[in-house]
C-alpha cells in the first residue's frame, strides 16, 4: 500500500500477502472500530498495488525482500542490526575464548548464539574460573615476560610464560568446549578419573587442584540444573500484545540448557500470526536456524514459512540439506520452554508500557513547566567534555515518549576551535546537527536542552536562527550555588531571570535525567578519544609511520608498552614494516640506546 507522508509524496506504507485479496484488503476498510495503527494506516493510503505470485513461499520471500528494501513504516522491521553474540574459539597453540559478533570464520569454532553480551560474559567468567583459560589478545600474549594480574587472582594458568604445558592447556580447552556443548557430565567423569590417577601417583598437589576444579564445576551444574533438559538445540518464540504494540520473546536453548531470552518490539497492524511469520523471516536472514524452532502458536501458513526459511537459508550462502520445522509443543520440556518465552514476552511488554507511560508523564510535566502549547514528544540535549581543552567532544542525546533513544545519540569530535572554548564547541556541534535536521535527514526536537547557563544559550541561538529554528524552545541547564541536584536553574532566550523548579518537580526530574545522560555520553567519548590519542602520540612522531602501520603495530604487540619492549627483529615481523623502518622506529623510541 502506498500513501503520502511528510518524508515522501509516494512512500511505501505496508507490504502484505493474502490468498484472498477481497477479504484481506477489505478488512482495512470496514466500519467497525479498528486498532489505532490500522486507522493511521488507512488515513495515509493513496493507492494499492498488487503482485501475483505462483506460491505462498514465493509470496513470503517477495514480502521479505520488499520490506528489506523499502522498510515500510507499518511493517515488522528489525531495526537492531546487531547479530546475536557468540563465544569464539580460534586455532592457536594456547587458544582463548572470546565474545564475537559478525560473520563466522570457517577456521574457528563458535558456541551460541547467546541472547546478549551479558550472557556471553557470564559464561566466559564461569569458564575462566573453572579452567583458567587466558583471555588476553594474541599480541599481548606473545609479549609477556611475567604473569599478569589474571594469574595472580587465579583466573589464568599463565601459558604465556610457560607455567602450564601445551598438553595440559589443551586438556582444559577441551573440557571448556564440552561444557559449552552441554556435555558437563563427561567433563565431571574425566576430572574424577584424573583426580584419582593423580592421587594414586602421589601427585597430591595436582589432585587437590582437580578436586577444587571438580567442586566448582558441580556448583555451576547445581545452579543451572533447573534449566537443564535433553541435549538439544532450539530457538523458542512467543508473541504477546495487540496490533501496533507487540512483544516477541526469543529464548535460546543450546545443549538442552536455556541461555536466556531477549525481546523485540515490532510495531505492525497485522495479526499476531502474521507478525510472527514476518519476524521469523527477518530473524533467520542473519542467524542460522537450530534443529528446532518452537512457537507458542500455530501459523496458518506454517508450511510456506518453513519452505521460505529453508530457501532463504540456502540463498544466504549456507549450504544445508536439513529442513526447518516450526513446532508448537504441547507437553514436556519443550512446552515449558515455550511457557517461559510467553511469560518473558508478556513481562517485557508490561515493562515497556510502564516505561513509556512514565516517560510520557514526564514529558507532559516538562511541557507544563515550560508553558509549551503541547507536551514535547522529542527532547535533545548537548554537552561538551574536554580536559584542559584537549580532546574536545560534544554529545547529543535524545529522549522521546519511550525514554532514551540511544540509537539516535551522536558524538562530535570538535576541531578548529580554540582549546577550552566551550561556546565555540557548542556552536560547531549544534551547527553540524541542525544542518542535517534542516535537510530533513533527522527529526527535529520539540525542546533543545543545553548543559550550561545563559552564555551557552546565547552562543547557540545565532546558529539556530541561521538554520531556520529561531522558534525552537531552548533551555540552558546550569547547576545551583551548591552544585547539588534540585538546585538547577533554567535559562531561556530573552528571560532576565532563570526559572527555578521545585526539587521534587517531575519536569525537573526529566531535565536532570537527560542532562546527566548527555554528560555521561560526552565524558565517555572524550575519555576514549584521549586514551587513543595518548596511546598513539609517541608513534605519531616516528618519520614514515602512517596511521595504518601504527594500528598494525599496536594490534600486533597488544599496545604501546609491547611496542616499546620490542627489538628491531620483532618490529620487522609486523606487516608492512621492513628492516629499515623497524630500525627507524626502534631508534626513535629509544634515543641514545
Amino acid at each position: 500500500m502506498y500513501g503520502q507522508e511528510a518524508a515522501s509524496p509516494d512512500a511505501l506504507l505496508y507490504v502484505g500477502k493474502a490468498a484472498s485479496l477481497r477479504d484481506r484488503v477489505g478488512s482495512y476498510f470496514v466500519k467497525t472500530r479498528q486498532a489505532p495503527k490500522v486507522e493511521a494506516l488507512v488515513k495515509l493510503i493513496r493507492h494499492v498495488e498488487v503482485t501475483v505470485t505462483d506460491s505462498e513461499t514465493e509470496a513470503l520471500l517477495l514480502e521479505y525482500n520488499l520490506i528489506k528494501e523499502h522498510r515500510p513504516r507499518f511493517n515488522v522491521i528489525l531495526r537492531d542490526d546487531k547479530s546475536f553474540p557468540y563465544i569464539q574459539l580460534l586455532p592457536h597453540e594456547f587458544p582463548r575464548l572470546a565474545l564475537y559478533r559478525g560473520a563466522r570464520d570457517p577456521k574457528g569454532r563458535y558456541f551460541g548464539p547467546f541472547p546478549d553480551a551479558r550472557a556471553v560474559r557470564a559464561s566466559l567468567h564461569q569458564l575462566q574460573k573453572l579452567f583458567k583459560l587466558r583471555n588476553c589478545r594474541d599480541g599481548f600474549f606473545a609479549n609477556r615476560s611475567r604473569p599478569c594480574l589474571q594469574y595472580q587472582i587465579g583466573r589464568c594458568s599463565a601459558p604465556c610464560v610457560g607455567l602450564i604445558s601445551a598438553q595440559d592447556y589443551a586438556r582444559d580447552v577441551a573440557a571448556a568446549v564440552l561444557v559449552l556443548e552441554g556435555r558437563d557430565s563427561e567433563v565431571t567423569s574425566a576430572l574424577e578419573l584424573q583426580m584419582q590417577q593423580a592421587a594414586e601417583a602421589q601427585q597430591f598437589e595436582t589432585a587437590a587442584q582437580l578436586r577444587d576444579q571438580l567442586a566448582s564445576l558441580r556448583k555451576v551444574q547445581a545452579e543451572q540444573a533447573v534449566a537443564a533438559g535433553p541435549a538439544r538445540d532450539a530457538d523458542v518464540f512467543a508473541i504477546a500484545g495487540e496490533p501496533g504494540d507487540y512483544s516477541i520473546s526469543v529464548l535460546l536453548v543450546r545443549g538442552g540448557r536455556s541461555l536466556g531470552t531477549t525481546s523485540f518490539f515490532p510495531r505492525s497492524p497485522g495479526e499476531p500470526e502474521e507478525v510472527l511469520a514476518s519476524f521469523l523471516l527477518q530473524h533467520y536472514a542473519r542467524e542460522e536456524p537450530p534443529d528446532e524452532v518452537l512457537l507458542d502458536r500455530s501459523l496458518p501458513d506454517a508450511q510456506a514459512v518453513e519452505a521460505a526459511l529453508a530457501a532463504q537459508h540456502v540463498l544466504g550462502g549456507v549450504q544445508s540439506a536439513r529442513s526447518i520445522a516450526l513446532l508448537r509443543p504441547e507437553r514436556g520440556i519443550a512446552a515449558r520452554w515455550v511457557a517461559a518465552a510467553q511469560d518473558n514476552a508478556t513481562q517485557a511488554l508490561h515493562m515497556r508500557r510502564a516505561r513509556r507511560a512514565d516517560a510520557s508523564a514526564l514529558l507532559a510535566a516538562l511541557g507544563e513547566a515550560l508553558q509549551l502549547p503541547a507536551a514535547p514528544a522529542r527532547v535533545e540535549c548537548f554537552d561538551i567534555s574536554h580536559t584542559a581543552g584537549e580532546g574536545t567532544v560534544a554529545s547529543c542525546v535524545v529522549f522521546t515518549g519511550e525514554g532514551p533513544a540511544r540509537k539516535e545519540y551522536r558524538r562530535y569530535n570538535i576541531e578548529g576551535v580554540a582549546a577550552g572554548d566551550d561556546y565555540g564547541a557548542l556552536r560547531e556541534a549544534v551547527g553540524r546537527r541542525y544542518t542535517r535536521i534542516a535537510a530533513g535527514e533527522i527529526v527535529p526536537p520539540d525542546v533543545l536542552l543545553i548543559d550550561g547557563g545563559a552564555g551557552q544559550v546565547a552562543a547557540v541561538m545565532p546558529v539556530l536562527v541561521e538554520k531556520g529554528f529561531a522558534d525552537l524552545p531552548v533551555v540552558g541547564v546550569s547547576k545551583g550555588a551548591d552544585r547539588k541536584p534540585g538546585q538547577e536553574r533554567l535559562h531561556r532566550p530573552g528571560a532576565d531571570v532563570p526559572l527555578v523548579l521545585p526539587a521534587d518537580s517531575p519536569a525537573l526530574r526529566v531535565i536532570q535525567r537527560v542532562r546527566d545522560e548527555a554528560h555521561r555520553f560526552a565524558i565517555q567519548g572524550h575519555r576514549r578519544r584521549r586514551a587513543r590519542r595518548h596511546q598513539e602520540s609517541i608513534l605519531e612522531t616516528v618519520p614514515g609511520l602512517g596511521p595504518a602501520k601504527r594500528r598494525d603495530l599496536l594490534r600486533h604487540f597488544g599496545g604501546l608498552q609491547g611496542v616499546l619492549r620490542a627489538g628491531v627483529a620483532d618490529l620487522s615481523q609486523v606487516r608492512g614494516i621492513g628492516a629499515i623502518l623497524a630500525r627507524v622506529i626502534y631508534d626513535h623510541l629509544h634515543p641514545g640506546a
